[in-house]
């Protein structure tokens, strides 16, 4: 499993031109399911998502708060293209990514999983949509989480 988090002021996502999504102060989590994961792996990217500490104190100590701590809202979308590979050609190659089925099964328990472990506000896209996310991004802080890694 690959997430690309990127620490935000806000964030939304629509589809068709309706808003699907819209988080406040925390993360946009653009999540890909990979060939093989379960839902242990999603699990366990949850909860390092919601412990990193990535917020600043109120006294300005860096990093010193988890998403947890300062009671973030989470946006989660769905995003195959992270499993591309560009090592060979110039033409992406997405084979790596979990079928559909299966991907939106573990996008699905993860969004589950994060609302569980206490996130006030959890967002979501939609699984297989065309979406148009629109965030500002808070830093820039932007991290790639990997179950792999």
């Amino acid at each position: 499993m690959r997430i690309l988090l990127q620490r935000v002021r806000e964030a939304s996502v629509d589809v068709d031109g309706e808003t699907v999504g819209r988080i406040g102060k925390g993360y946009l989590l653009l999540l890909c399911a990979m060939r093989g994961d379960t839902e242990e792996d999603a699990k366990r990217l949850a909860e390092k998502a919601a412990g990193l500490r990535l917020f600043d104190s109120p006294e300005g100590k860096i990093n010193d708060r988890s998403l947890l701590d300062i009671g973030g809202d989470v946006l989660v979308v769905s995003q195959f293209t992270l499993a591309g590979d560009v090592r060979k050609g110039r033409r992406p190659d997405y084979t790596a990514a979990a079928s559909p089925p299966e991907a939106e099964k573990l996008y699905t328990f993860f969004i589950q999983h994060m609302r569980s472990l206490g996130v006030p506000r959890v967002e979501s896209g939609r699984f297989g949509a065309m979406m148009a996310v629109s965030l500002t991004n808070d830093g820039p802080v932007t991290l790639l989480l990997d179950t792999a890694a």
